[in-house]
């Protein structure tokens, strides 16, 4: 059975925001080293697989701005949609502490074969999503560990994360700020990597853009999730609405 590395939300939403959620889940296809890493099944489950929460997030923020979606459907671990191609962190082989077994010795073709099955088809269909819209905003949302191995705990309970190009994310930051939430300004890491999804998709085009981190532990379970969408919906139509874009 062929695995689809996509899955896409809500297309014909007549919204002008497109959800994106590049570490969407934690799933291995079976043709990559016999669909599985060579990791326990409480390391798939962990944030170093995917961005937990982040999924049921963008569904419902999806379903909240009457906007599409896309959702990868491979582990980040696999290959990473959100570098780019020439990334050397694209095929993690150590990941917060942890060896990842199944790509230790993974070499040139099969980074090719990855990148062909599962990357690129993400990317041409996220691609042929937004041109088909009409001025898409792109919002991608991610999803961080409270706290990384040997690290101090992350105080932020949401991030947002830009480059040069903040004229949704300064308001944006503003109005979480306003609400009383602990939010970092391109924390709890830089905001933009040549070649990731956001420059792919908006950076390129001048579509305006931002992405949303929120720390794990709040989005955990379908309670959280669909409480942080529908305080993060407003606000973002808010935003859009008073940016005149």
């Amino acid at each position: 059975m062929t695995h689809t590395p996509f899955e896409i939300i809500g297309s014909d939403r007549p919204g002008r925001w497109l959800i994106a959620c590049d570490h969407a889940t934690n799933i291995v296809p079976d043709w990559v080293h016999g669909g599985d890493l060579g990791l326990p099944a409480a390391d798939m489950d962990r944030h170093i697989a995917f961005d937990i929460g982040a999924a049921g997030v963008t569904r419902q923020l999806a379903m909240a701005l009457d906007s599409p979606a896309i959702l990868s459907r491979f582990s980040r671990l696999v290959v990473d949609p959100n570098r780019g191609e020439d990334d050397p962190t694209i095929m993690m082989r150590l990941y917060d502490g942890t060896i990842i077994p199944g790509n230790r010795n993974a070499d040139a073709a099969e980074k090719e074969e990855r990148l062909a099955r599962l990357y690129r088809p993400y990317h041409a269909a996220y691609a042929d999503l937004a041109n088909k819209m009409r001025d898409p905003v792109i919002c991608a949302v991610h999803s961080f560990t409270p706290q990384l191995n040997g690290r101090p705990p992350r105080p932020w309970e949401i991030g947002v994360l830009h480059a040069d190009d903040d004229r949704i994310a300064a308001p944006f930051i503003a109005a979480c700020r306003a609400q009383g939430w602990c939010t970092g300004d391109n924390e709890p890491y830089a905001g933009h990597l040549p070649g990731d999804a956001v420059d792919r998709h908006a950076l390129q085009y001048g579509r305006p853009n931002l992405l949303i981190e929120l720390r794990h532990d709040l989005i955990a379970d379908a309670a959280g999730q669909t409480l942080w969408a529908n305080r993060l919906a407003p606000l973002l139509s808010d935003v859009l609405a008073q940016s005149g874009l």
